[in-house]
């Protein structure tokens, strides 16, 4: 497994609502981000909470693909917006102008409030999320790091959306009305058999529930609805697991518990300075022998 090096660096996807059958290593700033040739200048000024016109903002291609970067404004993260002039929770927007005069709409992608933006800051290898794949979301909350996920895999994606509670539900529900590759559901993800009707076969789970058996709820949905050779990303908040252990040894415990459900994890990145005590884990499942998760280094 490879821990990054220290530094500074069934369903298909439609709107509304979907309700089951009932209830509900190091860290490091990856270089730059990883970014590729190919920058387009837009245009920045402040209006209504979003940022749509006035002086220069270079956009640059990330190098996991669906992410961008506003070179001009601290480096940060952006997704195409997929639906132009919305926003989410209020994050400011970019709009570029190509050569050809069409506008292109970006959305500041927040890792005080993405753990999955968190780690791309912190120089993960490969997230696995890009245009077309279709996502699984355990803990999708209201729906922030969902939108985004939804921005990344596009209109030929499809992210099905699993959140418990009905008051954060709420807001999964509004975005994903105007979000037609998200499917909201609301339900408890200890309990996948009650939204199998509603969930195809996924290529990535991404697993935010927060609980001490968080593993289990993993390896519970995995096999129901990710693809043999598919992978998963899961945050690890240690002092939920075990307040009493150092934080690294939690991971290693939590890896050790993925490993038995043939989770096999590749990367385990802590989330400072973003999150305090919480790992994201990043790995395959079910995979071939010759696709051997990555030695540490």
């Amino acid at each position: 497994m490879r821990h990054p090096q220290r530094g500074r660096g069934g369903g298909g996807c439609g709107r509304g609502l979907a309700r089951g059958g009932g209830g509900s290593a190091g860290r490091g700033r990856g270089n730059g981000h990883g970014r590729r040739p190919g920058g387009v200048k837009g245009r920045e000024r402040e209006s209504d909470g979003g940022i749509i016109g006035g002086s220069k903002v270079l956009v640059m291609p990330h190098r996991h693909e669906g992410v961008f970067i506003a070179m001009n404004i601290k480096d940060v993260l952006l997704t195409k917006n997929l639906v132009p002039g919305e926003t989410v929770d209020n994050e400011k927007r970019i709009s570029v102008q190509n050569e050809d005069r069409t506008n292109v709409e970006y959305r500041v992608w927040n890792p005080h409030r993405s753990k999955l933006a968190a780690a791309i800051n912190n120089g993960i290898d490969n997230i696995w999320i890009k245009p077309g794949v279709k996502v699984l979301y355990l803990g999708a909350s209201s729906g922030t790091t969902v939108s985004h996920v939804s921005d990344i895999v596009g209109s030929e994606g499809c992210v099905y959306a699993v959140e418990h509670s009905h008051i954060s539900g709420k807001g999964l529900v509004t975005m994903a009305k105007k979000r037609t590759n998200v499917v909201p559901i609301i339900e408890d993800a200890r309990q996948p058999s009650k939204y199998r009707m509603l969930v195809g076969m996924v290529d990535v789970i991404i697993s935010d529930v927060n609980q001490p058996d968080q593993a289990k709820i993993l390896a519970h949905n995995a096999s129901y609805f990710l693809k043999p050779g598919g992978h998963f990303m899961i945050s690890i908040k240690a002092n939920t697991i075990d307040a009493t252990l150092a934080a690294e040894t939690v991971y290693q415990k939590e890896v050790e518990k993925l490993q038995m459900e043939e989770l096999r994890a590749s990367e385990l990145l802590p989330l400072e300075p973003y999150e305090k005590d919480h790992a994201c884990v990043f790995g395959g499942y079910r995979l071939p022998r010759k696709h051997k998760a990555a030695t540490a280094t």
